[in-house]
């Protein structure tokens, strides 16, 4: 079958993750926001929402911008001077975004994450509702590592990485990681005249991971490596991943346009993917429920506390649960939304009640529909 071309995929696509690293947004040479980039690259983020896309931006860039203001001298920084210049910079940074995008109507927010919020369940599902709602609303997130608070063993290190785990946060077609270079070579072209660029990759294998070298530039701790690195978890989670170069203004078009490009094959779709990852988990509990929770869960709807008849297991919040039927049948795997003391002060109850039973507002379901794989005949 003949590959897709980037203009089709991007048309095809309804969730598209954008990373930009420092050295496409800042200046080498004065240490301030290319705006005149920016504003251009605003005019894509437009265009791509004028056509019915939603977008999610992953930028480097505050601690470049903060270590000017604060006059730190050139070369390494230590951790603390890492964490104040991204305190710092990454006011900038945001400002920077939203003067860019606002002329187009287009409303931005600041999303900072460190690496526990992808690995620990019940951080990605918080992190995973904020970024739906803010993309329901028609924001632009403006995601960044939170630099500020992170250490060396919270970190994801570079924002490509990042920027894979975002995409699949979010449940994004494609990440299109904004680039020094068009793509990946069978060697170092600036060494190899021979080097040919791979317009696809379906699969990342270990002939493809030793083609990957180099580092990245004075402002990016990125290089090939790590982009091969963010392929494959952007792969794995159902999200093609393409490299291309950022430093044209209006990157975004250009890649529709033909630009040269690499694009990583994505392992099935988003959806497909978490329905994998939920079901490859171990449960930790059981959520019985009657006959007619049963029924709406059939249709599609998530666990309302009102169908629950009981609760076993020790589970936090975002722990995989089983969910069985009256007759003791192994309904539907999924991922909880309470932890098992407050799932067995609410079950029987109305959502409405949640609040006063709990002391505070909770969300309504139990089980939110999307965090739910539906079995078929399952028995316990």
């Amino acid at each position: 079958m003949e590959a897709l071309t980037s203009a089709e995929r991007i048309a095809r696509a309804k969730r598209i993750v954008i990373k930009i690293g420092s050295a496409l947004l800042v200046s080498e040479e004065t240490d301030e926001p290319r705006l005149e980039w920016l504003a251009a690259l605003a005019e894509d983020v437009a265009a791509l929402q004028a056509g019915g896309k939603q977008v999610v931006i992953v930028s480097s860039g505050s601690i470049a911008l903060g270590r000017k203001v604060l006059q730190l001298a050139d070369g390494v920084l230590s951790l603390e001077q890492s964490q104040a210049s991204a305190a710092v910079g990454q006011i900038r940074l945001a400002r920077a975004y939203e003067r860019a995008l606002a002329p187009h109507g287009i409303r931005t927010a600041q999303v900072l994450v460190t690496l526990e919020d992808s690995q620990i369940r019940r951080r990605y599902l918080n992190s995973r509702r904020t970024l739906d709602m803010l993309l329901s609303l028609g924001t632009v997130p403006i995601v960044n590592e939170n630099d500020t608070v992170a250490t060396d063993e919270i970190r994801y290190g570079d924002n490509d990485r990042l920027a894979a785990q975002v995409a699949s946060m979010a449940g994004a077609d494609l990440l299109v990681l904004l680039s020094d270079v068009d793509g990946l070579y069978t060697a170092n072209p600036r060494d190899d005249a021979t080097a040919r660029r791979l317009e696809t990759v379906p699969v990342v294998t270990p002939e493809i991971e030793a083609m990957a070298g180099g580092t990245g530039t004075a402002l990016s701790k990125g290089g090939m490596k790590t982009k091969i690195m963010a392929a494959r978890a952007a792969m794995a989670s159902g999200c093609a991943m393409a490299i291309t170069k950022g430093a044209v203004n209006r990157p975004i078009s250009a890649l529709i346009d033909g630009a040269a490009c690499t694009w990583f094959e994505a392992d099935g779709d988003p959806h497909a993917a978490r329905k994998r990852w939920i079901t490859g988990m171990k449960s930790r509990g059981q959520i019985t429920v009657d006959a007619g929770a049963v029924a709406a869960l059939e249709k599609g709807r998530s666990l309302l506390p009102a169908g629950v008849i009981s609760v076993e297991g020790d589970f936090a919040r975002g722990d995989p649960v089983d969910i069985v039927g009256p007759a003791g049948d192994v309904v539907a795997k999924a991922l909880a939304g309470y932890d098992r003391a407050e799932a067995g002060i609410i079950m029987g109850h109305r959502s409405s009640e949640i609040a006063g039973l709990l002391g505070y507002t909770g969300r309504a379901a139990i089980v939110h529909r999307d965090d739910m794989v539906m079995r078929r005949g399952g028995r316990r």
